[in-house]
């Protein structure tokens, strides 16, 4: 099944390696480095992101923990550098100062680290703007319903350099790739890759949608002709344009499985993507077919958390585009409630107007971007503003009628509010937990 293929070098012993970032990728990218010799400096400007255990752990290890400003001086000598996936190269080249430019050396992501260091186990990869973690998780999902042992990580949570250390031997790696992964990775190369769709996104991070659709096709720069390139219609031109080299299919939703637990026409296509990744593996359409229906919805992606009186409450917290508020949309033939609003990342909300007409019968924002949301929907439906998520949910909830469906698509980070999407969602659970106990009210 596994290819012999071309990968970039591996770190030289004695090398100095600068990790920047102490969270779980820089952490495993730290302790992969030392494994193969490497003299390993990690750097973390938040001095209370690292304890006093952890901090033990490194030295141990023989890992130099920098603490506090990330300075030139501490890159001076660095044969290889590895950022941590949030930190863009537009910030972190001027950080570096001269020795950016010092001969030899190399940036690179943590997950183009591990990869160089991998065995000849094949890789299935997926990016995208949206759907990447439930299109991976279902791949792995029909793949261990065949029979495989799965390793699923990458951007979904545990770092591809885990799985390295650990010495497991899967007979496929599935993982989801990040633009901000991508962009670093110069000899990473799937045997099958999946480009899901590409829509405005980070431009807080890239410099403009041009880099950002550069850093995604990045995933097929090293296939070739005995690859498999997986692509969204209408993405054929750009794969022309990208030169891709492998065996390509374009994909559009399809009803081709009769059991689908999943909600949404933009699932559809997520599955048809899985399915023609893991039928590249020998994966049978009847074992497909099972997985398929077995298959229950990722928390925080349009996750049905309760019914309450006749009313729907979904839990969309991922979303966090204006696109994927159209795909949240666009998946229900029901009356909406929709609460929106947090950290703006870009995208046109105007577009959404007539589909926001068509479906919502209030919004309820909360947060951030109040100023983006009243203006490209201002009269077009009845909006409401509140500080923070709980009164705009209770509200909404007050608002809501049976046959009603309280959506929570905020179509932007959560960073104004919470920590993270998780967060978010977690929190939106909780005050539906509470209207649920509330007297009087039923599941």
């Amino acid at each position: 099944m596994a290819l012999e293929r071309m990968r970039g070098g591996q770190p030289q012993a004695g090398s100095l390696a600068v990790v920047v970032g102490a969270g779980r990728s820089g952490l495993a990218a730290s302790l992969l480095l030392r494994k193969k010799g490497a003299r390993v400096r990690l750097l973390e400007s938040n001095r209370a992101a690292v304890s006093d255990a952890l901090a033990a752990r490194l030295h141990r290890a023989g890992i130099e923990l920098v603490l506090g400003e990330h300075t030139p001086q501490l890159f001076a000598g660095a044969a290889l550098v590895v950022p941590s996936p949030g930190l863009a190269l537009s910030r972190l080249l001027p950080m570096m100062g001269k020795y950016a430019q010092q001969p030899g050396m190399e940036i690179l992501a943590e997950m183009e680290l591990a990869w160089r260091c991998l065995g000849d186990e094949p890789v299935l990869a997926v990016t995208g703007t949206s759907g990447k973690t439930t299109t991976a998780s279902l791949a792995a999902y029909m793949l261990q319903t065949q029979g495989y042992s799965v390793f699923l990580g990458g951007n979904i949570g545990t770092p591809l350099s885990e799985y390295v250390l650990s010495g497991r031997k899967a007979d496929v790696v599935v993982v989801e790739a990040s633009s901000f992964q991508l962009q670093t990775c110069s000899t990473f190369c799937p045997r099958v890759g999946i480009l899901l769709n590409i829509t405005p996104n980070h431009l807080d991070y890239h410099k403009d949608m041009n880099e950002y659709i550069e850093a995604k096709f990045r995933l097929f720069r090293c296939q070739d002709e005995g690859d498999l390139a997986i692509l969204g219609d209408g993405l054929q031109k750009v794969a022309e344009h990208f030169r891709v080299r492998a065996r390509r299919i374009f994909i559009r939703p399809e009803e081709r499985f009769p059991e689908v637990s999943l909600m949404g026409r933009h699932n559809l296509f997520n599955i048809e993507a899985a399915w023609q990744a893991c039928r590249f593996f020998g994966v049978s359409e009847e074992n497909a077919a099972r997985a398929v229906a077995a298959f229950k919805p990722l928390p925080h992606r349009l996750e049905k958390v309760a019914d309450i009186n006749g009313v729907a409450y979904v839990n969309d917290s991922k979303c966090t585009t204006v696109s994927s508020l159209k795909v949240a949309l666009e998946a229900f033939d029901r009356p909406l409630r929709l609460l929106c609003g947090g950290h703006f990342k870009g995208g046109d909300v105007a577009a959404l107007r007539p589909l926001v007409q068509q479906h919502v019968r209030e919004v309820f924002l909360f947060g951030e971007s109040r100023e983006i949301f009243e203006s490209a929907w201002q009269d077009a439906v009845p909006m409401h503003w509140f500080d923070t998520l709980e009164p705009a949910l209770r509200a909404a909830a007050a608002a809501a009628e049976s046959g009603d469906v309280v959506l929570m698509a905020p179509a932007t980070s959560s960073f104004d509010l919470y920590a993270n999407y998780m967060a978010r969602g977690d929190d939106f659970r909780r005050v539906v937990e509470s209207l649920r106990a509330a007297p009087g009210q039923g599941a």
